[in-house]
């Protein structure tokens, strides 16, 4: 497995990735899943200004990808991040969440982020345990912050410093 920058042409793979996440469950609060087109603009915004990143196969095929953007937009926000980590189904539980987390961070502390933090709509057991496992504590719960799919949803956050 390989963990790179995202390019432009990553972009269709990362939106093929994420639909299901937005069309057949509440793990993304988008009701619309984005094209190609802004797949391409997020990973440009997000890489320049924070990072993104993608695990791929021995064949270049992506398999995953993680990112952090900005928390707030306040100025004493700056120093902390919001990430995300989206990973194929087919290839979940290999350890792709892992090793892009691993990676992510370090980009991320070198560009002056100190705290960042993972909204996850509950109930998501695997995602909690990703994250504690990668040394995040739960901070609070949004609850019925969300209607998505006939229901309120609830959004725990994690927190980790780094």
């Amino acid at each position: 497995m390989l963990i790179c920058p995202a390019l432009p042409t990553d972009a269709a793979r990362c939106a093929d990735i994420y639909r299901p996440f937005v069309t057949d469950n509440w793990v993304s609060f988008e009701t619309e899943p984005p094209d190609a087109a802004e797949m391409a603009a997020r990973i440009a915004t997000y890489g320049a200004s924070h990072a993104w990143l993608v695990a791929q196969d021995e064949a270049g095929t992506v398999l995953g990808y993680a990112y952090g953007s900005p928390h707030r937009t306040r100025a004493a926000y700056q120093t902390s991040a919001d990430i995300g980590i989206y990973v194929d189904p087919q290839a979940a539980r290999q350890g792709i969440g892992r090793a892009l987390y691993a990676a992510l961070f370090p980009l991320l502390k070198a560009k002056g982020v100190h705290a960042v933090f993972a909204g996850i709509a509950l109930p998501n057991p695997a995602s909690i345990a990703l994250h504690e496992a990668m040394g995040f504590t739960p901070v609070g719960i949004y609850r019925e912050v969300g209607w998505k799919m006939d229901g309120w949803r609830d959004v725990g956050w994690w927190q980790r410093v780094l």
